[in-house]
């Protein structure tokens, strides 16, 4: 997608011209200049939104509707929405996948919850570990959870059985019980960029 700059003037036609809530400034243009079919684009600026918004009310004044059109400086006619600036931390630099560490067999081998805890750990760090120092940011109300080293797991609380993320310089507690340790994960992988569903997939190995 290109992006364009428009007057004032010719951004106001744009918006006097939206015929439904939500209709994107390309589909606009597309349908003035009756060029090809209209393509299927979502709504990705706050300018259309605005724009559509203002010409279902008809009743906004002029003074309300200068105060919320964008100067032409920060119009920005495109479908993309800054996906670039999106970019999760899980595909950054073209790291691979936690699933791709993933060992499903050695994980039913565990016997326990906290082997396999020590696995999905290992494999987050092995898929991250440019990235994976920012678990030492999640901490329970009076405790750690994540450290560099067990002294610092100890000391911030009682029974907190240090155990060392296999092949990474990080530690974990391990005395929580499995609903902690899920959400310990689920903490983990977000602050990595994943998203939702694999989120949940990453849960449910434990």
């Amino acid at each position: 997608m290109k992006n364009i700059e428009i007057d004032e003037e010719l951004y106001q036609y744009i918006a006097a011209n939206t015929q439904f809530i939500g209709e994107s400034a390309s589909a606009i243009l597309r349908r003035l200049l009756a060029f090809g079919s209209e393509k299927k684009v979502e709504v990705t600026s706050q300018d259309e939104i605005i724009s559509a918004a203002i010409v279902k009310t008809p009743s906004l004044t002029n003074s309300v509707k200068s105060a919320v059109i964008k100067p032409v400086a920060e119009l920005n006619i495109t479908a993309d929405n800054k996906a670039e600036d999106k970019k999760s931390l899980a595909n950054d630099n073209n790291q691979e996948s936690v699933f791709n560490f993933i060992n499903k067999e050695e994980l039913a081998m565990q016997r326990g919850a906290v082997g396999r805890f020590l696995l999905i750990l290992a494999a987050l760090y092995r898929a991250h570990d440019q990235h994976f120092n920012v678990v030492t940011d999640i901490c329970g109300r009076d405790r750690l959870y994540f450290a560099h080293s067990e002294e610092a797991l100890a000391a911030s609380g009682s029974s907190t059985k240090p155990r060392q993320i296999p092949e990474s310089p990080y530690w974990v507690i391990t005395n929580s019980n499995t609903t902690r340790k899920k959400m310990m994960l689920t903490k983990a992988a977000t602050s990595l960029g994943y998203g939702a569903e694999d989120v949940e997939k990453i849960r449910e190995l434990l």
